[in-house]
Formats: C-alpha cells, structure tokens, sequence
C-alpha cells in the first residue's frame, strides 16, 4: 500500500526485455532496501529482486506490461518513486494500490495562474468511477480530479511543489501516463454493479 507521495525520483540505467517480461534496473537514493520489498514505480507496484551500484532491479511480468508503459521505457528515463507504508506513517496523499488500471494520454498542458492544467485521456475502468474533486494517481503521484472535461478525460493541476519534485512536469501532449482510481470508486461500483445491471434499462435484449 502507497499514498501517492512521490520520495525520490529514479532512473532507468537498464531496460532488457526477455522472453518472461521486462527486467528494470533503476538508480534510487534509498537506503537499507530489501529483497522483496515493494516499491512503486511510476505508480506500479514493483518487487525488489536483487541489487544494481546504485539502485534495485526489479521484474515486470507480461500481465503488467498489457497494463502500463513500462515497455516503451528506456535507460535515462526518470521515474517517480514511493517506497511502500509501514505501520504509523502519515496519510498525507490517499490510499493508492500501486495496482495500475492502464495508460492514460496526455491531450494538453496549460498554465493558470500558479498551476499547471493537464487534461488525460483515461481508461474506461478509471473515467467511470472519477469524480471532481476525487481522487486519482497518476504516474505515481496522487492528484485531485480539478474537473472532467468531456466523458473519458480528467483534468488535474499540479503545483509548483509538485512540478519540482516529481515528473509530471516533464509530461507533454501525446505522452502516456499510468493512472489508477481511487480504490474506494472501485469498491463502490463494483458493490452496485449487479444492483444497476437488473435495472429496466440496463437489462439485456
């Protein structure tokens, strides 16, 4: 479990795909890391697999490359990093799986005022449970919806704390970021699903 406040930002020094998946070696400031522990990278939830000079290796299996955009990663990307909650940690962003629903697209970028306006065409699965002023993680970071342009597209707004110590201020239109929904929209709908799905008009023909 993650809360979406980015602790360090990484770099990809290796990225060596084999016939199991994508094999990630990344450059982190932590300390003390553990084989197995988990860490989320760009907001996906990877396990610690052995030991790089300065950082971790870790695996990506092909279930998570069908969800994410690990596999157009090369060495010298920058990625955001949070190591996972320990027990009596603050909740200072919301709670955050680091279980990415899919790729979101970034449509456009604009400044208002002292923020940074970013609109992301996102999944099915993330725009039907978004709500304004909800919560949402995107490459890592927990975000607030600011509002929801159009069906299928959020908007978020990022603050000059969150340009300087993240990537999200390296994203520009056309580039692809993980998203994920707030986990307590994800429970809600699957709760009602089969309560709406008897619904007069929701039955099948």
């Amino acid at each position: 479990m993650f809360t979406g406040l980015i602790t360090a930002i990484g770099t990809v020094s290796r990225a060596r795909r084999d016939d199991e998946g994508l094999e990630l070696v990344i450059d982190a400031p932590y300390k003390g890391l553990e084989l197995g522990e988990s860490i989320a990278v760009d907001g996906a939830c990877l396990t610690v697999k052995g030991f790089a000079n300065a950082g971790f290796v870790a695996h990506i299996i092909a279930t998570s490359l069908d969800r994410t955009a690990f596999g157009t990663y090369v060495a010298g990307r920058r990625v955001n990093l949070e190591r996972a909650l320990r027990v009596g940690d603050r909740m200072g962003g919301h709670l955050v799986q680091g279980h990415v629903d899919g790729v979101g697209l970034v449509l456009h970028v604009k400044e208002h005022a002292d923020a940074r306006l970013i609109d992301i065409k996102v999944p099915n699965e993330v725009s039907r449970v978004s709500v304004p002023l909800g919560s949402v993680t995107v490459d890592g970071v927990s975000l607030t919806v600011n509002a929801i342009p159009e069906p299928g597209v959020i908007q978020i707004s990022l603050i000059p704390f969150t340009l300087e110590h993240t990537t999200l201020g390296e994203r520009r239109p056309a580039d692809a970021v993980h998203v994920e929904a707030d986990v307590l929209g994800k429970y809600v709908e699957g709760m009602l699903r089969p309560h709406l799905a008897r619904l007069p008009g929701n039955r099948p023909a």
